[in-house]
């Protein structure tokens, strides 16, 4: 009976990412184990609300977000387009993941059978990655956008493509737990786990979760800070030329708007999601962590920060973006202190078409530039820019006029609409 408690220990750890890692206790050294971790009804309530919580908000908000974007053509931008498989990414995390786990983690007992543990194992990875790398994309799209404007942008069927390679490699990083995912009855409870080939702490798991953490977690993050770093000095560092129209000005504000919304969402996930893989390495270099008494009530803490980043997002782009918040106001309509007003119906419906044409002067004799500009307008700053110039003097840039350019004479004709 002692190898078999022994053995118990053991696979009791082999439980991983994204699963609750406890190790079985011996109540008085008696031949028969008992469960720790039954909690009294009142602590379960309290954390069923907490939970619970995070599954209504995240599902309402994000199916929300996913609608204000699909069903509206003003609102389907390359931006937009990977928010939405960041939205459905955190909602299926919420609908699949969130319940299950925090079943699990109550008592540490598997309810759900193989098909689901394997399941369960598998998809939170992919989760994961598809929504920071969603992110990442959205980073670097800011980047082009706003450093290269220039540059030939993605179009709607090329993001289309990255965001299935993005779910095509998220799939391929979490097959290896799946594959070994297991459950065991061990009494008084059963136990889904990832049963490693040399154990829990051997070569296969330590490289694996190392794997992750820098795959999921530190890479999009460090690909988020250089990008995001360089765009906010293009857009707070730089001088907004003194002859810049209104609406120039309107467009580089609006952009900086875009910037700080997914600067916000970028951090929130970032700092729920710290605590969790801090657990996990703590874990992996010293097990000792998972047979404290407390461990369960700090688990299910962690947890709870970790999958409370789906319900955030909706929030952030509620509270910080002018056509979210009018969409917002649409979905929920039928609420009796929700007003809809006819600015909110012009955000979603109706498009602006205008010319704008600024002279500058130069002391040389040159024709003109003409340039044909087509952007969005408050939301996202996506532009296709086709440029076609006459010039009898020496090339030059023929991006937006600067402060720092030298005047030529010039009319740059800006027709702004939207997709």
């Amino acid at each position: 009976m002692e190898s078999l408690i022994a053995q118990t220990e053991q696979n009791m750890e082999a439980t991983s990412f994204p699963i609750s890692e406890t190790t079985d206790w011996l109540e008085d050294g008696n031949e028969t184990t008992g469960n720790q971790f039954q909690q009294p009804n009142w602590q379960v309530a309290l954390w069923a609300i907490a939970y619970s919580l995070i599954i209504v908000v995240s599902i309402t908000g994000n199916v929300t977000v996913i609608w204000i974007i699909l069903a509206h053509r003003r609102m389907r931008t390359v931006t937009n387009y990977f928010i939405v498989n960041l939205a459905f990414s955190d909602v299926s995390m919420a609908t699949f993941n969130t319940l299950f786990n925090f079943v699990y983690a109550l008592h540490n007992d598997w309810y759900f059978g193989l098909g689901y543990c394997r399941f369960q194992n598998f998809f939170p990875i992919t989760a994961m990655f598809s929504s920071i790398y969603s992110m990442a994309a959205i980073a670097v799209d800011r980047y082009m956008a706003i450093i290269h404007p220039l540059k030939p942008r993605l179009s709607s069927t090329s993001t289309k493509v990255v965001i299935a390679l993005i779910w095509v490699v998220a799939i391929l990083l979490a097959i290896p737990q799946c594959y070994y995912s297991v459950t065991r009855f061990y009494y008084p409870r059963t136990v889904c786990m990832v049963d490693w080939p040399d154990d829990y702490g051997g070569k296969h798991q330590l490289s694996y979760q190392f794997a992750l953490i820098l795959l999921i977690y530190m890479l999009p993050l460090l690909v988020m800070l250089v990008t995001y770093s360089l765009v906010g000095r293009t857009l707070w560092g730089g001088h907004i030329p003194g002859e810049a129209t209104e609406h120039y000005h309107g467009q580089i504000t609006a952009k900086r708007k875009v910037v700080k919304m997914m600067v916000v969402v970028v951090l929130t996930f970032a700092l729920c999601w710290l605590p969790y893989h801090v657990y996990f390495v703590l874990g992996s270099f010293n097990r000792d962590i998972y047979k404290q008494h407390y461990i369960q009530q700090v688990y299910l803490t962690i947890f709870w920060l970790a999958m409370s980043s789906t319900m955030y997002n909706p929030i952030i782009y509620c509270c910080l973006n002018q056509r979210f918040r009018a969409g917002f106001r649409h979905a929920f309509a039928w609420f009796p202190f929700v007003k809809v007003s006819e600015e909110d119906k012009m955000e979603l419906q109706h498009t602006h078409t205008f010319r704008v044409t600024m002279t500058r002067s130069h002391r040389n004799d040159i024709s003109y530039a003409h340039t044909s500009i087509k952007t969005s307008d408050t939301n996202d700053s996506n532009s296709v820019i086709k440029i076609t110039e006459r010039d009898t003097g020496a090339g030059e840039d023929t991006s937006f006029p600067t402060a720092n350019q030298s005047s030529r004479s010039s009319v740059w004709k800006r027709k702004v609409c939207d997709k």
